[in-house]
């Protein structure tokens, strides 16, 4: 993998909270993202993940200028993003292109998968030579495993894969260099999943693509991430190499989300025990303060309260974690305060969706 593709610095997207009924005025912000600072290279997926309503895809969105920030740096093949404008801005948009979590909702259905694919072709000016374009479009859709007789049919008469696909095609389209994907698989049944991510793999590799996969299942985003960062509340509170973070989460938020993956084996699972963290999600209207995770964290300390971490490297290997105890925690000299307990049982409430609201971590963790 080569050098930065993207980089983000301190990046926050707040959106206003209005009130009054002939005069709107602002009486607030949600902190959606709140001082976000991430690299992508050139090349390689990074793995985005969080329960809902961390700030995943407004993050995803802000780097699209879908949404404006609010703050803070975006930086792409070294030309800064928030600072293009008209002409310009068009022509950035051809090198990021995005694949939206529901096909069927961000697809038009009134128009059939040729105009969905060409109207891109159109926003940019790249339709006025018809043999290129049906050429381009019949590329395309053998790049997603799809025939031509695809064009003349509409978005209702393909199941959910089929869909994914064509929403995968429309953002390849036009040669982007970066492709932002947005719960990908999630709207999709477990055995069209594989298809869906093999699919992703396959393409990276075969045009050289770059990858910032948003996503829940963290079973997929080890699959094909290369590198991991965890969200929570707004903010980045972990990152590290995918196997590294599995292997040694350093972080009580991303403890806590490995813990709530089921294991493959059935003995081990049985035995391993498994805590309940109390509290509620904070608001992003209205965070914490210090660190945003306290409220929820077995291992709190007065210190949490008053300073918020920094997302500091932890060691020569590069994972970074926003935490003041994670060596304590990580050697055990920092114990956990009094939780509840439960021990899992085989067929017993395993939640595999880490945006459930109540998150469980495992006191077996490395």
């Amino acid at each position: 993998m080569g050098s930065a593709l993207v980089e983000i610095d301190d990046l926050k997207v707040h959106f206003p909270i209005k009130s009054g009924l002939l005069f709107d005025r602002t009486i607030g912000y949600v902190y959606a993202v709140d001082g976000v600072s991430l690299s992508i290279r050139r090349g390689e997926t990074y793995g985005l993940v969080g329960e809902s309503g961390c700030g995943k895809s407004t993050l995803g969105r802000g780097l699209l200028r879908l949404v404006e920030p609010t703050n803070g740096k975006i930086i792409f093949d070294g030309t800064d993003v928030r600072a293009l404008k008209g002409e310009q801005m068009r022509l950035f948009r051809r090198r990021i292109q995005m694949v939206f979590q529901d096909p069927m909702s961000s697809l038009d259905p009134r128009q059939t998968v040729e105009s969905l694919l060409v109207e891109g072709l159109k926003a940019h000016d790249m339709h006025k030579n018809r043999t290129d374009v049906r050429t381009r479009l019949r590329t395309t859709l053998d790049s997603v495993g799809l025939p031509s007789s695809t064009l003349g049919k509409y978005p209702h008469e393909f199941s959910g894969g089929q869909r994914q696909r064509i929403g995968i095609a429309r953002a390849l389209i036009l040669g982007p260099e970066l492709i932002v994907a947005d719960e990908p698989v999630s709207a999709l049944d477990v055995s069209i999943q594989a298809q869906v991510v093999n699919l992703l793999g396959d393409l990276q590799d075969s045009l050289g693509l770059t990858y910032l996969v948003i996503a829940h299942d963290l079973a997929v985003v080890r699959h094909i991430s290369d590198t991991i960062g965890v969200m929570y509340l707004g903010a980045l509170v972990e990152e590290a190499d995918g196997d590294r973070l599995y292997e040694r989460p350093l972080h009580p938020y991303t403890r806590a989300l490995l813990s709530a993956v089921p294991i493959p084996d059935p003995y081990t699972e049985d035995r391993r025990e498994r805590i309940l963290l109390t509290g509620d999600l904070p608001s992003p209207a209205n965070p914490p303060s210090g660190c945003r995770f306290r409220t929820r964290c077995p291992w709190s300390q007065d210190r949490c309260a008053s300073e918020r971490p920094e997302l500091r490297v932890f060691d020569d290997s590069g994972q970074r974690v926003a935490c003041h105890f994670a060596a304590e925690i990580l050697s055990g000299e920092l114990k956990m305060h009094e939780v509840r307990t439960e021990l899992v049982r085989p067929g017993g409430d395993t939640p595999p969706d880490i945006g459930a609201g109540l998150i469980q971590s495992a006191t077996d963790l490395p």
